[in-house]
């Protein structure tokens, strides 16, 4: 899959509803990495119960044109990515087995893990049988992006956004933020979210005064990696799935750890994070750990 020892970019492609605006962000992305891109699609096997149709083929003929269709839909992406950035390398594979499985293996020798996610309600998007969304961003090994937002690229300055809470996964979402906003000449805003929960004016005041504390030693040392990086960081009131949701209408990219503490508590793999999957409108990138621009992981600390 890889490509001169490359991690590659890999980009899940839905069988049923195929996105060019997936393929077209991990493409670009690929491109901006100088890393290869594969394109995987992964259907599970048929099989027969009592309620199978009799109208329908038999359940070679039907698996049959299930796989015709599957490589029909790889060879369009391939061409279509091809067109679009000639010389990237582009591989392709139609895998037979259950998606959150195939996708799960192939992430961890990825840089990065592409998916997409179609406008449903909450409950449907994120909690149907079809959802590979939320099992992959719990546990795969690289960042998982869920494209189901285009970049806002017509907002100038261009900006990107970091959920911050000082937890170590939230200190390797920074780390990635900047280097995602150095590769696309952007601006970068790290914003703590903290819910006043009726204190005294004295305790609240502290509270606020950590989150700035906690805020500015997490993006301190960073800026010196990335001076081209301009960076603001804002301690904002309110609850963090309205804070991030609203900061991310006129964003790049939305960057986030997948287990965070304080504000973010729970983050990507409680109410907070499905909150912010659905609400988010722009592309969101995990960060599971301390990851590199070309996917090579490094030890965390605490």
């Amino acid at each position: 899959m890889s490509s001169g020892g490359q991690r590659p970019v890999l980009v899940g492609v839905d069988p049923e509803h195929p996105s060019r605006m997936v393929l077209v962000w991990a493409a670009d992305e690929a491109k901006r990495r100088h890393l290869p891109l594969h394109v995987l699609q992964a259907f599970k096997p048929l099989t027969r119960n009592g309620a199978w149709p009799r109208t329908w083929p038999d359940l070679q003929q039907r698996a049959r044109l299930l796989r015709t269709a599957g490589e029909e839909a790889l060879d369009e992406a391939t061409r279509f990515i091809r067109e679009r950035h000639p010389g990237l390398p582009v591989s392709a594979t139609l895998a037979d087995g259950d998606p959150v499985d195939v996708l799960h293996r192939q992430a961890e020798g990825s840089a990065l893990l592409v998916l997409g996610s179609r406008h449903l309600s909450a409950a449907r998007e994120l909690f149907t049988a079809g959802s590979v969304a939320l099992p992959l961003i719990a546990h795969a090994s690289c960042p998982v992006v869920v494209v189901r937002d285009p970049e806002h690229i017509t907002q100038q300055p261009a900006y990107l956004v970091v959920g911050v809470d000082g937890s170590p996964a939230s200190q390797s979402a920074v780390d990635y933020a900047f280097e995602a906003a150095a590769l696309r000449g952007a601006q970068l805003r790290a914003l703590f979210a903290w819910q006043p929960s009726h204190l005294p004016a004295a305790e609240e005041y502290r509270v606020e005064q950590e989150s700035r504390r906690v805020l500015a030693e997490t993006a301190a040392g960073r800026r010196e990696s990335h001076p081209d990086v301009t960076l603001t960081h804002e301690v904002v009131r309110g609850h963090p799935v309205a804070v991030l949701s609203e900061a991310s209408a006129h964003a790049l990219a939305l960057v986030v750890g997948t287990r965070g503490l304080g504000g973010f508590t729970g983050m990507l793999l409680g109410s907070v994070g499905q909150g912010v999957l659905h609400h988010a409108r722009c592309p969101v990138i995990t960060v599971p750990g301390p990851v590199g621009l070309g996917g090579e992981t490094r030890r965390a600390s605490g």
